[in-house]
């Protein structure tokens, strides 16, 4: 079935356009494999990217739009990768940069594309254990921007993903939330005032 990445907002490719053409940010960018990319380089699959910022012992959470995520093509392969972030005045360049996460997302995208059902493709970040997933939510039409996983979602963890839990493996939200509630650590309670510290 067709996998669907949702259209990224117009000044944030062009942000990434811009500085693609800059030669100082591509020289000052610290990805060897960008700086030494032979031929055009394009944007290509932007993808939004949501931040976990919280996930409750019922495996609920709350997510955010932090920013979207470019892969950028040099011939037929992904060599960096573009993010960029929302500020008060506008969509922004942030950075780029390579890594696993480039060839874990372009494998984990090709995966999905082979699964029976359509669904929509996005990144959802977990930081609080170092961890990146494909997000892959069933309303094709939804806004990529907005929204947080459904229990029929699919979540792929990217490599490397923390320990015991598998790569490119699609987990249901609902078997994948509760394992990461029982890794992530609750910060200890504010201590009372007049109390010791």
């Amino acid at each position: 079935m067709p996998l669907h990445v949702p259209p990224a907002p117009a000044p944030a490719l062009r942000t990434v356009l811009t500085a693609l053409g800059s030669p100082t940010a591509v020289r000052e960018a610290r990805t060897p494999s960008l700086r030494l990319a032979q031929g055009p380089v394009t944007p290509e699959l932007p993808l939004p990217v949501h931040v976990l910022d919280r996930i409750t012992p019922a495996g609920a959470s709350a997510t955010r739009l932090a920013g979207w995520r470019f892969l950028i093509r040099s011939g037929d392969r992904a060599v960096a990768g573009a993010d960029t972030m929302l500020t008060p005045d506008g969509w922004a360049f942030s950075r780029f940069f390579e890594g696993p996460y480039i060839t874990a997302t372009e494998r984990a995208l090709r995966q999905a594309e082979t699964m029976q059902q359509s669904y929509q493709a996005r990144l959802l970040s977990v930081p609080e254990l170092y961890m990146l997933t494909l997000w892959l939510h069933g309303d094709c039409a939804a806004d990529g921007a907005t929204g947080h996983p459904a229990a029929t979602d699919l979540l792929v963890p990217l490599a490397p993903a923390p320990p015991g839990i598998a790569s490119h493996r699609p987990y249901l939200v609902t078997e994948l939330l509760p394992v990461l509630t029982l890794r992530v650590t609750p910060a200890p309670p504010a201590p009372l005032l007049g109390s010791p510290a």
